[in-house]
């Protein structure tokens, strides 16, 4: 199991090599949601949360923040990748994990472009 650092330095390496800007511990409040995210790329609306017991994680981001930031995405209005350590066991499973959510942001995002033209 990776620790918060390492979870972190993974995933923010994933999603700036896709082209992110992300800043680490940013926080973030919108509406209902207020909570700090381990990575998040304000211009784009993309970022990350690596849910760790060690860093308290899960009294960060409540599983009512978690269901009000799904259906947030569902409507296209930003994209926050959320795992919990206990869902990887390594650093290529995590990579392998961010790489499929980076590819549906994507794809939605094609998507949602093609519509409106």
């Amino acid at each position: 199991m990776l620790d918060e650092d390492q979870g972190c330095a993974v995933l923010t390496r994933v999603f700036n090599a896709r082209g992110y800007q992300v800043e680490r511990d940013v926080p973030f409040e919108e509406g209902t949601v207020a909570f700090t995210a381990d990575g998040w790329d304000a211009a784009s609306r993309v970022g990350f949360e690596y849910l760790t017991h060690a860093a308290g994680d899960h009294r960060d981001l409540t599983p009512d923040e978690i269901e009000t930031l799904a259906a947030r995405m569902e409507q296209g209005e930003l994209f926050l990748f959320i795992i919990d350590e206990r869902q990887v066991d390594t650093a290529d499973d995590l990579e392998w994990a961010a790489q499929r959510f980076l590819d549906e942001v994507q794809r939605r995002r094609d998507a949602a472009a093609q519509a409106s033209s």
